[in-house]
């Protein structure tokens, strides 16, 4: 799926990393503004302190405190309910000195005139509900102030550029699907064209690469239509030229007197009529157009029934080991036709001019005893190659049946077991990733 789908999957990882870089970098610009709205607000932690300290060495009283506190918008929290609400719910912004502050959830209000001992003030700003509160705090008396003039940090533009960005982003990475989409259709129909549906059209609008790609593939086909359209009326052609004076021939030997001349030219005339069988065949199987055709289910006693009458050989001769229940699921013509072409090489270079066919698991067997082949399998499956030349042989034999098991999904095997020369039609599914049969 990974590989199908190789772009698609690019362009979204490519999304999910400008998303990720993008987040990530407004996330630290919002730590930053936050940081610095922060460090602003509590610049006036040196102005209330020195108010503060001021207070708590009695120079003011609590009323003038509270006044100067009014001043730059700072009231304090006199309920003791509502005092212990913030300080224990509220959130910790910023606090003065290195280390954090030991927040005291037990201390309330007190009455502001004792005798006061001056120590280190400890301040703290908070956030509660919206609302900003710096929490002064000594040994003796804290308190805690609502800043009024102050408010949290809120990042709305921040916040609006993000989400402007990463609109853009998927807009434009949707407009890059949405222009690569076209080569998923692109792909289907050049799969469609290579399993012969030559109607199909490539034909994509517009002036992109894409589009132009279609256009040279819309063109290649029609050239492709048109070469298969030529070659296949040349030799329907050629084949009716030639059927027609090999049949006026074979009448014309009959009318010879010489028995030994008639035989020869029943031969030759055999042999040109069984050439252009051959040939047709091998048009039908090299241009795919049989892999159009249904296949279906049939017993394999049957097949070899039909090829047996194909080759017009005598039955006695072939020694059968295949139970009635076995079942192929091929093209009925062009199967017993491969069957046919391996009993007619089993009993022609067989000394006996017999052969066995049998099943081993789901391997069908041709075997008859006979002499090894001289060179491999690949030699034999080519065309017009033969170990033995005869004048009932055009070298076609092995190619055919090679050809036809490859669109069946089988695979075409030899092997010397004694004297017996074996070929073996081998289910593709049984053939492991380094050509060695698999045995169940």
């Amino acid at each position: 799926m990974l590989k199908r789908n190789g772009v698609f999957f690019t362009v979204l990882f490519a999304l999910s990393v400008s998303i990720t870089s993008v987040s990530y970098t407004f996330y630290q610009l919002y730590q930053t503004n936050r940081t610095n709205h922060n460090d602003n607000m509590f610049g006036k932690y040196a102005l209330i302190s020195q108010i503060y300290h001021t207070f708590l060495l009695r120079q003011i009283s609590f009323p003038i405190f509270e006044t100067n506190l009014a001043m730059y918008d700072l009231y304090a929290i006199e309920h003791e309910a509502q005092y212990r609400e913030i300080t224990e719910n509220a959130v910790l912004l910023k606090q003065n000195g290195v280390s954090a502050i030991e927040i005291r959830r037990d201390i309330s209000p007190k009455t502001p005139y004792q005798n006061l001992i001056v120590n280190h003030i400890h301040a703290s700003m908070l956030e509660y509900k919206g609302k900003i509160y710096f929490w002064i705090q000594s040994a003796n008396y804290p308190v805690l102030l609502q800043d009024r003039s102050s408010k949290p940090y809120y990042p709305s533009n921040l916040l609006y550029s993000y989400v402007t960005i990463v609109t853009i982003l998927f807009f434009s990475f949707g407009l890059i699907i949405h222009r690569l989409s076209p080569l998923r259709r692109l792909r289907r129909q050049i799969a469609s064209f290579g399993e012969g549906n030559m109607g199909v059209s490539f034909h994509i609008s517009g002036e992109d690469e894409i589009a132009l790609v279609a256009r040279e593939l819309e063109t290649t086909q029609n050239k492709i239509r048109a070469l298969i359209d030529s070659r296949t009326l040349f030799l329907r052609n050629i084949m009716h030229e030639l059927k027609t004076p090999i049949a006026k021939g074979r009448i014309v030997t009959t009318m010879v007197t010489d028995l030994k001349q008639q035989t020869r030219f029943q031969s030759i005339f055999e042999r040109l009529e069984g050439l252009i069988t051959e040939f047709a065949l091998i048009e039908e199987v090299s241009s795919g157009s049989q892999s159009l055709e249904k296949k279906s289910e049939f017993r394999l006693v049957d097949l070899i029934d039909e090829a047996v009458d194909m080759a017009m050989i005598d039955s006695e001769s072939i020694e059968r080991d295949i139970e009635g229940s076995v079942m192929i699921e091929a093209n009925f013509r062009l199967f017993a036709t491969a069957i046919k072409n391996m009993i007619d090489n089993a009993i022609k270079y067989s000394p006996t001019h017999s052969m066995a066919i049998r099943m081993e698991e789901d391997i069908i067997v041709f075997s008859n005893y006979g002499n090894a082949l001289t060179k491999p399998l690949s030699y034999y499956v080519e065309p017009f190659t033969k170990d033995h030349p005869t004048k009932d042989s055009f070298g076609l034999g092995l190619y055919i049946v090679n050809a036809i098991l490859i669109e069946h999904g089988y695979c075409l095997a030899y092997e010397r077991r004694g004297d017996e020369n074996c070929f073996l039609f081998i289910p593709n599914k049984r053939i492991n990733l380094r050509g060695r049969v698999q045995h169940k």
